[in-house]
């Protein structure tokens, strides 16, 4: 169903799209475009074919209440980083108890893509600019986490990149950015597929296929892709 305010057909659209507006990160010899899992991928693949720079990813999970899985309450990134939304987390009676099982069910999922998708060490992106890249910012806690992560490696340049970002937390997360490009800030963004024509769920096969083809390998090696899932959970 096609949506009255969409911007872009998809996330690879909007990646194209946006790919035009980092032409300058070409003179980048040393830069990364780190996606964010898992549709932030989507995106970061088709700027890094554009611009002809390697692509990674880096996870960050969103925390929720059980009982409200699409609602994100907090967040969790490498290098031990924790966001709450205290508010939020305060008025759907999150105690302690419930709060440390979130996480823990969310670091193993966290641990699992890291693992899956070959996330970068920490030491590989120190002194390096460094382009995230995620498929929208709604209430912004995952790109929160992610960049303070990433902060804590201490690259040389970290830019932020989206499609479609909520107004007000753009101003929030400008001043601890170099630099950060949105083709579209919005007010009041509550749903960030309602940009999009088409927003289906991005599987993580198709993120390890995106990051082979990103890297010369075979895309549709749907083999190798099964092998590093099974090897992951094991």
């Amino acid at each position: 169903m096609a949506r009255a305010n969409a911007l872009w057909p998809n996330r690879r659209a909007a990646g194209q799209a946006l790919a035009q507006r980092l032409s300058a990160w070409r003179e980048q010899s040393d830069a990364l475009v780190l996606g964010l899992p898992r549709g932030g991928v989507v995106v970061a693949a088709e700027i890094a074919r554009a611009l002809q720079l390697p692509l990674a990813s880096w996870a960050v999970r969103k925390l929720a209440h059980p009982r409200a899985p699409e609602l994100a309450l907090g967040a969790i990134a490498p290098g031990g980083v924790l966001i709450w939304d205290e508010p939020t987390a305060s008025s759907y009676g999150l105690d302690p108890s419930l709060r440390q099982r979130i996480v823990a069910a969310e670091s193993h999922e966290l641990e699992r893509r890291r693992r899956l998708y070959g996330d970068p060490a920490p030491a590989s992106l120190r002194h390096r600019p460094l382009l995230v890249v995620d498929d929208g910012v709604a209430t912004g806690l995952t790109v929160r986490a992610a960049l303070e992560s990433l902060r804590q490696v201490q690259p040389s340049l970290l830019v932020l990149a989206v499609p479609v970002i909520d107004r007000q937390v753009a101003a929030q997360l400008r001043p601890g950015l170099d630099d950060l490009i949105a083709l579209a800030e919005v007010d009041d963004l509550w749903a960030v597929g309602a940009w999009y024509q088409r927003f289906e769920p991005v599987s993580d096969r198709e993120v390890l296929a995106l990051m082979a083809a990103c890297s010369g390998g075979r895309a549709n090696n749907t083999a190798a892709v099964h092998q590093k899932e099974r090897s992951a959970r094991s």
